[in-house]
């Protein structure tokens, strides 16, 4: 029976992204509440909402504080507790002069690295005394849950000062063996850049950045590796050697080849990740590309050489490290992922295909 927009509490619907295990909850106007489902896009059997029911379900959660930006500047980020069962990352915006929200589960349960999919090696660079980690991946990939993953095990197992400056707050982290400094940008702090210049001040062991979205955090960051703290950050890119361009690129020319010299002595590893619909059951599987900072690829980085970093990554298995082709061919091999996610995911076709041939052969 379809449900009528009336009757329809976020208090339900929240319940159902809960239950069902959904990542993601869509409320527009002129369709019914959508779920995504292991990636996919589910409209739950209702009529479709109208501009009142999306306004009465942002007023229910949205505090008078975002309520004033949406009508300043027609939009607002927030994190948001439902009671003791689970927490969400809330984005309200305008279209077409009506509001639409999407809301993100954030899961409860911190997942282990294993339980990521990450190999053993990566563990040991959360012991490193200095340094930036960088995890990377499209909107969407799990990156935040990685890191939240990482700081709880440095939480859980040294004794740090953690600062982390996110946009907004994901993951809560309770102070356990270290404690932990959670700075929200838009209510504890004004921008990443402030967060950071005040951050080094506090006495932080570790620092994560939610994300390097401008020059000034870059620099920052760069900085506070530099000068002898663990920084963890995001970036929106794929693959290590796009990574390091991408943040070389992102500085004025006359300052490149400095950028170039303090990354390939700061970064201590690369970890790029896609997130994949499963073809054995439901949900997704990530893939991942990881780079470790070798003397070889510190060298590379600093003379401009990136594009031999994918030719270092192959040889480097038993530093832990998997390019993003071999780690989509191994989910493939063991029936993980589709042949479609395989060639639409890899960064060269052709010689996925010539391998798989070579397997077929062998085989």
């Amino acid at each position: 029976m379809t449900m009528k927009c009336a009757d329809i509490a976020v208090s339900d619907l929240l319940q159902l992204v809960v239950d069902e295990g959904a990542s993601d909850l869509h409320l527009a106007v002129g369709v019914p509440p959508i779920l995504r489902m292991h990636g996919s896009l589910q409209p739950l059997d209702s009529e479709p909402l109208r501009p009142e029911d999306t306004e009465r379900f942002m007023k229910s959660i949205t505090s008078e504080e975002h309520q004033q930006k949406i009508r300043e500047i027609g939009g607002t980020d927030f994190g948001f507790g439902f009671g003791s069962v689970a927490r969400f990352r809330v984005s309200v915006l305008r279209q077409k002069g009506a509001l639409g929200m999407v809301l993100r589960l954030i899961p409860s349960k911190m997942l282990t690295l294993a339980e990521i999919g990450l190999p053993p090696e990566i563990k040991d660079l959360l012991y490193r005394p200095r340094g930036i980690i960088l995890v990377t991946g499209p909107t969407g990939s799990g990156k935040t849950t990685t890191l939240a993953s990482m700081i709880n095990i440095i939480n859980i197992e040294r004794d740090c000062h953690i600062i982390t400056v996110e946009d907004p707050i994901e993951y809560y982290h309770a102070h356990k063996k270290s404690i932990v400094t959670q700075r929200e940008i838009g209510v504890d702090v004004p921008n990443f850049k402030e967060a950071l210049r005040r951050g080094l001040r506090q006495d932080p062991d570790v620092i994560l950045v939610g994300e390097m979205r401008d020059l000034e955090t870059m620099e920052a960051a760069i900085t506070a590796a530099e000068t002898g703290h663990l920084v963890f950050a995001t970036l929106h890119t794929t693959g290590a050697a796009r990574t390091v361009d991408r943040i070389v690129d992102a500085f004025p020319t006359d300052q490149q080849e400095q950028v170039r010299t303090q990354l390939s002595s700061t970064i201590q590893a690369v970890i790029s990740q896609l997130l994949l619909p499963r073809a054995d059951k439901p949900g997704r599987v990530a893939s991942f590309e990881i780079m470790i900072a070798t003397p070889s690829i510190r060298a590379l980085i600093r003379d401009s050489k990136t594009f031999r970093i994918t030719s270092d990554i192959q040889t480097g298995a038993r530093y832990g490290m998997v390019t993003m082709d071999a780690s989509l061919l191994s989910l493939f091999e063991r029936g993980l992922i589709s042949y479609e996610e395989l060639i639409t995911k890899c960064q060269d076709p052709e010689a996925i295909s010539l391998k798989l041939a070579e397997l077929q052969k062998g085989k």
